[in-house]
């Protein structure tokens, strides 16, 4: 959802996404029909974005054959990294890329399965959110914290 829109936008409807999708269960998310995308698109909460609310059930659906696959998302995701993080030395906000090399090919593979609103850039705010990549300046007190 967050695609051509700023973070804060997106955070603060946080709450109401969890709780127009259902938790973000893929298993709920996989079954949603048209009824249900009429209602996401009525709920001001959220983005109401036709092509975003649809890629949402896509994706649980992707997300759910990633799973049968590979038996854990994370397993899947993680094998893009070798199954470790990567710990980045960045001195300065200017030196952090909007995407990476592992980035472009996990987009590649995403949209490759079946996913959509999964550009590389989207990807890696993935990897730095889900510890990925350690993307803390190396002054910041969270470097050191998380193996830098």
């Amino acid at each position: 959802m967050q695609a051509g829109l700023s973070w804060g936008t997106i955070l603060r409807k946080r709450e109401n996404f969890r709780k127009a999708f259902d938790g973000f269960d893929p298993r709920k998310m996989a079954l949603y029909g048209e009824r249900k995308t009429r209602s996401l698109l009525a709920d001001a909460g959220i983005v109401r974005n036709r092509l975003k609310v649809r890629s949402a059930v896509t994706n649980a659906r992707a997300f759910l054959a990633v799973q049968k696959e590979f038996g854990s998302f994370d397993s899947y995701i993680w094998s893009f990294m070798g199954n470790r993080p990567r710990i980045n030395r960045w001195r300065t906000l200017k030196e952090i890329p909007a995407a990476t090399e592992e980035s472009k090919r996990i987009s590649a593979d995403l949209l490759r399965r079946g996913f959509r609103f999964v550009g590389p850039t989207i990807c890696y705010s993935h990897m730095q959110a889900t510890g990925m990549v350690n993307d803390h300046l190396v002054h910041c007190f969270r470097h050191r914290e998380l193996g830098g």
